[in-house]
């Protein structure tokens, strides 16, 4: 027998010369080791020695996903044609039909996952790449549209090579159609959720693959319009390693999250109970009833901290020490989902945001991240974001705008990143366009100001129905230092600048820039985080009762009132 290895489980063969030995053998086609199949089929058909995700057939996916026995097929029959007379592609359907199983490259229908319903679609690489042709573009046309006629949401796993090439110009009509349902659909307040497995390039990438309200993949898959064999043979282009996985997706903005495959039912459930109110909209009738007692140790650090100047003030703020705003969010919220990127160019690690849940209340937070020592402040930029940053942020209010979600943001910033990427990025134009957008959205939004609060890069991200600022925050024009020089030509006079520019939490709350003063008990710490917390938690409580009772319109005009009066 040969010398096995136990690892993570699982048993990796050593001696490949006695591999008949062990069994169902297959080969990692990533890491090219010998695995055993049926430790590979209880892995989710995941290689156990490199993480490789090996791709998976249509009903072992729905397998993966849905409930037993829930998945009822639709459009099964659906007639496949010839539209161009292609030489012998009947044939080629026939032989893809009799090797796979399937009708055609996709697979769709009515499924549960966890008892919660919806249209599930499953795209299959082994059925001619799983490139669209009309029959796949009209079963997922027809789905989507009987998925709006039913509310149900969509989740379609993509898998292709791209456009049917026996079908020409009707294979990228397809692009257009599949589209213009999904807008249908999404127009109906309805979601849906690609999840893009490996590969997913060419038509399906320019078209359904990319229009999710939230766009999953699995690791290591390729996501591309124009497949890397492709770029090479056109323009000769050598590309670098990982260009077009799934990580390189997330980091330029395309994709909201990797799942890994062990994973992903229940992220999609989790995900979908947060957009059907079922658990959510919890009833803040009475959450003016519910008050929050600071512990006597809080009361007591509160009292010793009342008589800083407003330069001292400064230089608290700036302590990266100061608790941030994954801190506030972690403690605050339930079931934080983190969504990435802007959909155009990169995903801004300035900026964070997701869904969540306040107490069963879906809600979408966002928070300018600043960093805890040098290594995490140079990944987060030190809290100042870039356009993409700004793009995101506004991606999830309109994201929230639609399934009627408040919105809550944690502004921390020194201001908007002043380099020349920036610039060349359209800064000025991103710090606009949200304060533009913001004004009219129609669900609520509260804006706590936690930290520095630095000119437009900051009331980017704090157009709100209201906004509260922690007792030690700042939140002016500009930095002290940079007052100092542009007014006096001396930045050396920045403690002075900082008396007399009403920064203060408490000479804004006059100015009536502000509505709420959050108390810090002694100092934004991890010793005092909980009982901020929890005082943000019952505020947001009473703010969300408040606001409930307003229509969208209202909500905008109310916001609207608000700044129209300074």
């Amino acid at each position: 027998m040969a010398p096995l290895l136990k690892r993570r489980n699982f048993i990796t063969i050593k001696d490949k010369e006695k591999k008949q030995d062990a069994g169902d053998l297959i080969v990692c086609p990533s890491c090219k080791e010998y695995l055993i199949k049926s430790n590979v089929v209880e892995n989710k058909y995941v290689c156990y020695e490199c993480g490789s995700h090996f791709r998976v057939r249509t009903f072992n996916r729905i397998k993966m996903v849905a409930d037993a026995k829930s998945f009822t097929p639709w459009f099964d029959e659906m007639e496949s044609k010839n539209p161009l007379d292609f030489p012998e592609y009947q044939e080629k359907i026939k032989a893809a039909q009799e090797k796979t199983g399937l009708h055609e490259g996709v697979t769709i229908g009515e499924a549960k996952i966890y008892g919660e319903s919806v249209a599930l679609g499953v795209c299959d690489a082994r059925f001619l790449m799983g490139s669209m042709g009309h029959v796949v573009g009209e079963k997922i046309a027809s789905a989507v549209e009987r998925a709006t006629e039913l509310r149900l949401p969509v989740i379609l796993f993509c898998c292709s090579g791209g456009a049917r090439m026996q079908e020409g110009i009707i294979s990228l009509m397809q692009m257009a159609k599949t589209s213009a349902a999904l807008k249908k659909h999404s127009d109906a307040g309805l979601l849906y959720i690609p999840v893009l497995t490996d590969p997913t390039t060419g038509g399906v990438t320019a078209s359904f693959a990319m229009l999710g309200d939230i766009i999953l993949a699995e690791p290591g898959a390729l996501i591309g319009f124009a497949g890397p064999r492709v770029i090479e043979q056109t323009i000769g282009q050598k590309l670098p390693e990982g260009f077009q996985r799934a990580e390189f997706q997330l980091e330029h903005g395309f994709v909201d999250a990797i799942v890994e495959r062990k994973n992903l039912k229940k992220t999609l459930y989790k995900i979908l109970k947060m957009h059907t109110g079922k658990e959510g909209c919890a009833n803040f009738t009475n959450a003016s009833d519910v008050k929050f007692e600071p512990s006597e140790l809080m009361k007591e650090r509160g009292a010793k901290s009342k008589s800083m100047s407003a330069w001292e003030k400064v230089k608290a703020v700036r302590n990266t020490s100061r608790l941030s705003s994954m801190d506030y969010m972690e403690e605050i919220f339930d079931h934080f989902i983190e969504l990435h990127g802007d959909r155009h160019y990169r995903d801004d690690p300035a900026v964070v945001g997701g869904i969540a849940m306040l107490d069963g209340q879906p809600v979408t937070v966002i928070g300018v991240q600043k960093g805890k020592d040098l290594k995490d402040c140079m990944r987060h930029n030190y809290g100042m974001p870039s356009p993409e940053g700004y793009r995101k942020a506004l991606r999830l209010m309109k994201q929230a705008e639609k399934f009627h979600r408040p919105i809550i943001t944690f502004v921390n910033t020194s201001g908007a990143f002043c380099g020349m990427e920036a610039e060349e990025g359209g800064q000025g134009e991103a710090i606009a366009r949200n304060l533009f957008e913001m004004s009219g959205i129609k669900t609520p939004i509260l804006c706590l100001m936690i930290g520095e609060g630095g000119s437009g890069g900051a009331l980017a991200l704090a157009v709100g129905n209201e906004v509260w600022m922690m007792e030690n925050a700042t939140y002016s024009i500009l930095s002290p230092e940079g007052f100092a020089s542009i007014l006096w030509k001396d930045g050396k006079r920045a403690k002075e600048a900082a008396d007399v520019m009403k920064i203060t939490a408490q000479d804004l709350y006059e100015l009536k820039v502000v509505e709420k003063i959050i108390p810090e008990f002694g100092g934004a710490d991890e010793t005092a985080l909980h009982d901020i917390a929890m005082f943000m938690k019952a505020n947001m409580r009473e703010f969300l009762e408040k606001y409930s009772k307003m229509s969208g319109s209202e909500l905008a005009e109310d916001r609207y009132r608000r700044f129209r009066n300074f």
